[in-house]
């Protein structure tokens, strides 16, 4: 008989490419997650990893196994469900952008952990650009990506990019080349800064760069350099301008998963999501 917790272990060794970091999120030692594993490929009669130069990998057993466990331990999680009586436990990981984490998530996390405090709650702060490889790769269950066209179905929010400065008129507008202080270049609101400034002819340079929100907003909190931030994530101490430069456009805010057929927990939070993150302000 197939262990279930084993399986459940193995899926997070699948997913973090990593018996050290698995065995932190599990509550394992390593070699204790290790034995498991060995275990299961007994159990299952195929190795199922592969170990590489950065952590492990799986063989192509060891991909037939991820989709069944994933399966299973979904179907698992249903039957509690609906037998009734029983507190929801499971895992789920979600992926978002900073600026997203810092507007949107303790209002989503609130009402979802009070409903269901068992389950397990992981997050993953990261570019949209980085988030869909790691959904690709099943490292995380689901995530809140940018697009760049607001009017897609798929879309559950819009949020317009703004530019940000520590004060309401500041002297940078008059300067002949405008300092900016931009994320990374794969990013949406970089691309959008650099094509309206480009759209009108109007000079610039980009001083500083990070993919950090803490560290754009350090810089623009300085005085140095104007920034691109969503409306609903610019902090009080900031202003938003409204005069002197161009306008920038609106984005579309939506949930994408890592499986077509995702496990309830990933089903109930998603949910949750849209029910509540259209009418945050």
């Amino acid at each position: 008989m197939l262990d279930l917790v084993h399986l459940k272990n193995f899926v997070t060794v699948a997913r973090t490419g990593s018996i050290s970091q698995a065995a932190m999120q599990v509550g394992r030692t390593q070699s204790a997650l290790s034995t498991q594993m060995q275990r299961l490929a007994v159990e299952v009669g195929h190795e199922l990893l592969q170990r590489t130069g950065t952590g492990v990998r799986l063989t192509s057993a060891g991909e037939r196994l991820l989709a069944h466990a994933e399966g299973l331990l979904a179907r698992h999680d249903d039957i509690l469900a609906d037998l009734g009586g029983v507190a929801l436990k499971g895992t789920v990981s979600l992926g978002c952008p900073e600026d997203y984490s810092i507007a949107f998530l303790p209002e989503l996390l609130k009402g979802f952990c009070a409903t269901y405090p068992k389950v397990e709650f992981r997050m993953v702060c990261a570019p949209t650009t980085e988030l869909r490889p790691l959904l690709q790769r099943r490292q995380i269950d689901m995530a809140l990506v940018s697009r760049s066209d607001p009017d897609h179905g798929a879309v559950l929010r819009r949020e317009e990019f703004v530019w940000v400065a520590s004060s309401p008129d500041p002297g940078l507008l008059a300067d002949d080349v405008i300092t900016l202080a931009l994320s990374a270049p794969t990013s949406l609101d970089h691309r959008a800064a650099c094509e309206a400034m480009e759209s009108c002819d109007r000079r610039y340079r980009i001083a500083f760069a990070s993919s950090s929100l803490a560290g754009l907003i350090a810089i623009a909190r300085s005085g140095q350099a104007i920034s691109v931030l969503i409306r609903t994530a610019v902090p009080r101490d900031l202003h938003i301008l409204a005069n002197g430069l161009p306008t920038l456009p609106t984005i579309g805010i939506a949930l994408e998963f890592a499986d077509t057929q995702p496990p309830l927990t990933v089903k109930l939070l998603a949910d949750h999501i849209r029910s509540v993150l259209p009418s945050l302000v």
